[in-house]
């Protein structure tokens, strides 16, 4: 080889580029296919029965529209601003709190004390479990209905216990208040089950080893409760919270049948029904506080979510 051969530079071959993988392969095509099987049907009906009758819902709200009519005035945010300036929005608000409040509040406090005693190993407790659950998967009609029948001051059976007694029954159906609080009376009695049962799993889930070693160390039960059970029920509190709520500020079927006129019971959904299909025929006025209820249930849920889950212990 000669001294020129040598002083050549040598040409680097190029590396050759890893080969390319294919963006849609047989497989990847397959499982797309799968998964519009199994999810498309599924998204069809939300679209449909959910997202449809939504943004529906807040096109007849910005419209002067009466129920049955085959014509409509487009009136933009009108309707919003009767509802918030009128005379009935600080009292349909301030129903809705404090049915949901108490309804929460007792449903879960009520609950877990529930829960507790079903938590025992005794006799009669699959029968006791049972019957706690059974009145939440009653129907709201029939159960309101048969309280009605124990709330009558005239032939009820609390009248007649409470005569008896030597007292007389209090005006249930006429006093606004009393009214309020026998809606709420029956609605946490009917879903006290719900919580009592969601507790219940969540207490036979604590670990055993934890609860024996704390024992042993002299906690008593008291302590062993506050300090290490109900810590560790945070995630079935706090999904009892998201649930409870949000299934008191929709509740309509007892309070339309124990109140049909809504007097001291108006809560937001029962005030969207009456507006629509009471006196008033109102369908749009109506729509815009549906809109007002679920922009409520959205924030709620988001807030619980954002910021009420940092405090839920998952350990």
């Amino acid at each position: 080889m000669s001294k020129l051969e040598l002083d050549r530079p040598v040409a680097v071959a190029e590396a050759a580029p890893p080969p390319r993988r294919a963006r849609w392969s047989a497989r990847s095509r397959r499982d797309f296919v799968v998964f519009l099987a199994m999810a498309l049907p599924n998204l069809v009906l939300i679209a449909v029965f959910t997202y449809r009758p939504l943004f529906a819902n807040i096109q007849y709200s910005m419209l002067d529209w009466t129920l049955g009519s085959t014509t409509a005035r487009v009136v933009g945010l009108e309707n919003y601003v009767t509802f918030f300036t009128s005379e009935d929005a600080p009292r349909v608000f301030g129903t809705t709190a404090v049915f949901t409040v108490f309804t929460v509040g007792l449903s879960m406090v009520l609950g877990l004390l529930v829960a507790l005693a079903l938590n025992s190993k005794v006799r009669g407790t699959t029968f006791a479990r049972a019957a706690v659950f059974a009145p939440y998967v009653l129907s709201g009609v029939g159960v309101g209905l048969v309280w009605m029948f124990i709330f009558d001051p005239g032939y009820g059976v609390l009248a007649w216990i409470l005569k008896g007694l030597g007292g007389k029954s209090p005006e249930w159906f006429n006093d606004p208040q009393l009214g309020l609080t026998m809606v709420t009376i029956v609605y946490v009695w009917k879903n006290l089950g719900y919580c009592a049962v969601v507790y219940l799993a969540g207490l036979q889930s604590l670990p055993g080893d934890v609860m024996e070693a704390a024992a042993l160390d002299g906690a008593g039960a008291v302590r062993r409760f506050w300090n290490m059970a109900l810590p560790l029920l945070s995630p079935t509190t706090f999904f009892l919270l998201i649930t409870t709520i949000l299934s008191s500020l929709q509740a309509f079927d007892l309070i339309r049948i124990m109140t049909p006129l809504g007097n001291g019971t108006s809560t937001l959904i029962y005030e969207a029904y009456l507006q629509a299909f009471g006196a008033y025929n109102r369908a749009g006025y109506s729509a815009s506080i549906s809109v007002v209820l679920f922009v409520i249930l959205l924030i709620v849920t988001v807030v619980q979510v954002r910021f009420v889950e940092k405090k839920v212990h998952y350990a």
